[in-house]
């Protein structure tokens, strides 16, 4: 008898389990296109406006507690980073640079847009783009520009909610529902939304498994 989905769902999650406690490596940063790294492995990259809690939700899918530095100021990583996973590789992660920053100069902002858009219109083994959303605030128009972004790469994306322990449930839920609803509205963007706290745990193990679903499918 073939497995049952619940079984293959099981059996998924715990492969996740076990690929993110192994090995997890930083690779490499890429200020410029030119030196990203061959397209050997399938990739996931995490993108979000600054300060949305991005390398604390990398450090808590990866299970380190700094592979991903948080800076102090935001808007201030202004590389893609790579990350292996697996021993050997299986997939990478791309930490991209924070979006919606009001502190850098134009010509910087222009110069990380440029890069973002250059990488998700060209990066063939790129197999999702994962768009964090702080529940304390839910969508804002640079993620909209983000995801239209996205849309228009005709790159798949699911939108993450993160910081999800700082609000009350019902305030949650309200925005968890808006955010599901305007998804909706976008060709490109995964049905299902993840409500996740970096801090508390809470969604996390989902996450790598739908990571591991997206670059083995």
């Amino acid at each position: 008898m073939s497995e049952q989905p619940e079984e293959q769902e099981g059996a998924l999650a715990e492969e996740a389990r076990r690929l993110f406690a192994g090995r997890v490596e930083f690779l490499l940063s890429a200020p410029q296109l030119k030196f990203l790294p061959e397209p050997d492995y399938p990739e996931v990259a995490f993108c979000g406006r600054s300060n949305v809690g991005k390398s604390s939700l990398i450090n808590a899918v990866t299970g380190r507690k700094a592979i991903a530095r948080a800076s102090v100021t935001p808007g201030r990583t202004q590389e893609l980073n790579f990350f292996e996973v697996g021993d050997p590789t299986q997939l990478r992660l791309v930490d991209m640079p924070g979006y919606g920053f009001a502190k850098a100069p134009l010509k910087v902002v222009e110069r990380w847009r440029s890069l973002v858009r250059t990488f998700l219109r060209g990066r063939v083994p790129l197999k999702r783009t994962l768009v964090l959303v702080d529940s304390r605030h839910g969508l804002k128009d640079s993620d909209r520009e983000m995801m239209k972004m996205l849309d228009e790469a005709a790159v798949g994306y699911r939108l993450v909610l993160t910081k999800a322990d700082k609000v009350k449930a019902s305030e949650l839920e309200k925005v968890r529902e808006a955010t599901e609803a305007e998804a909706r509205k976008h060709p490109a963007a995964y049905p299902q939304l993840h409500v996740t706290s970096a801090e508390k745990g809470m969604g996390i193990a989902e996450l790598r498994t739908a990571i591991l679903a997206d670059v083995t499918a």
